[in-house]
Formats: structure tokens, C-alpha cells, sequence
């Protein structure tokens, strides 16, 4: 029998209304979630999309997160569609105005665009965190509260401040290697819940990565 929440719940645990799993409360096609990222917030965790801005389909960028990753209030993800065309001597988007002024509408060639947003998986985000357009987060990583990532984050990195710079490496790159290959989001869920404890509570060794490889059905 499988434990563990329905990842097709809208809350995980019913009698906690302010978190919610993601992937089951969005509505756009360009937003993908995968299973047991939550959004914890007290007031409505179910519009999580409206901390998803400036984000048009006709530009065609996506928000990408994976699994697991938890994210606490006042995140804001901030698409390209927040971009002003900088080449010329202003700044100024005459054309949202409209009035005879949408017709100087830039081309999207004219536009810096800066590709999709992208979290990996395991990524811990805490309060009120803003993420730029075109930013890559990797698996297992922290980002501190209050913080602007404005760059790429490395896998199982801390980052902090304004903008987000790398505090420290949570782990050695051998640990942080050999974490990326096995990818335990990826494993069944039953293993995973088996394995809490020593995912959670238990210090990290390259002999217990090797434990969980031969002890994974997906090994």
C-alpha cells in the first residue's frame, strides 16, 4: 500500500489550508509543476499563479519547477514579459499605453528575452523571494529569505541577499555529484517514505548514497 499524501490533492494535509501542491491548483499551459512542490501561504495559496508575473503566452517562456521543492510565501517569479526594449534612448513601453500608440509595438526579436525560468527539484525557497527572468535554479538548493536571484543557482547551494550570491556549498562535490545521480525525487514513493529518516535526519555519507542505490528499484 502506498503512504504518503495523494500528490493529486490540493492539500496535502486537509487540515492545513495554507499549503497547497501546486501542480493541482494551475491553470496556465506554460507553468509545469511536478508532484509534491507545495506553496505555503496564509492568505489564498490557491492563486499561486498570481505570483507569476508578466507572463504572456505569445512570448512563449515558461516557469519549470520539479519535484518536492517547498515555497514559502511572498515568492514572485517575474517572466519576460516584465523586459523594455533597451536599445534605443528610452526605456518606455509606449505601446501598452495604446491610444495610437500600440502601433510601435516592438518585435520580440527587439526584446531581451531571457529564455525560460527553471527549478530544479528539492529546491527550499524562503519568504518573499523574488526570481528574474531566465534564471536556472539547481536541485537541492536554499534560498534565503528576502533574497533577488538575478543569476543561475548551483545545485545544492545556499544562496542570500541582493542580489543572491552563493553563502556556501551545502555539501562536497563528491556528495553533491553522487546526490545529483541518484535524484531520490525521482525514486518510488514508497521507498521515499521508507526512507525519511535518513533523507532527512541522518549526516550524509557517500556509503549511504551507495545504501540507497542498491536498495532503489530504480537503481
Amino acid at each position: 500500500m502506498t503512504i504518503g499524501p495523494d500528490p493529486k490533492a490540493i492539500y496535502p494535509n486537509p487540515s492545513i489550508k495554507e499549503v497547497v501542491y501546486i501542480k493541482n491548483v494551475i491553470t496556465r499551459p506554460n507553468i509545469l509543476v511536478g508532484d509534491y512542490t507545495y506553496y505555503d501561504d496564509p492568505d489564498h495559496p490557491e492563486e499561486f499563479e498570481q505570483h507569476v508575473t508578466h507572463h504572456y503566452e505569445f512570448l512563449g517562456d515558461k516557469l519549470i519547477i520539479g519535484k518536492f521543492c517547498a515555497i514559502a510565501k511572498g515568492i514572485e517569479f517575474i517572466m519576460n514579459g516584465a523586459n523594455h526594449v533597451q536599445k534605443g534612448a528610452t526605456t518606455y513601453p509606449f505601446n501598452i499605453l495604446a491610444n495610437g500608440w500600440e502601433k510601435f509595438t516592438p518585435q520580440l526579436t527587439d526584446l531581451p528575452l531571457k529564455g525560460d525560468t527553471v527549478v530544479g527539484n528539492d529546491v527550499w525557497f524562503g519568504q518573499n523571494v523574488t526570481v528574474l527572468p531566465g534564471v536556472t535554479i539547481g536541485d537541492g538548493a536554499i534560498i534565503g529569505a528576502n533574497s533577488l536571484v538575478a543569476k543561475d543557482v548551483p545545485a545544492y547551494a545556499i544562496v542570500g541577499g541582493n542580489p543572491a550570491s552563493v553563502i556556501k556549498m551545502r555539501f562536497p562535490l563528491a556528495i553533491r555529484t553522487a546526490l545529483s545521480a541518484f535524484a531520490w525525487w525521482n525514486q518510488d514513493i514508497n521507498w521515499i517514505s521508507t526512507h525519511i529518516s535518513e533523507l532527512t535526519v541522518e549526516r550524509l555519507t557517500l556509503n549511504k548514497i551507495n545504501d540507497w542505490q542498491r536498495s532503489s528499484k530504480h537503481a
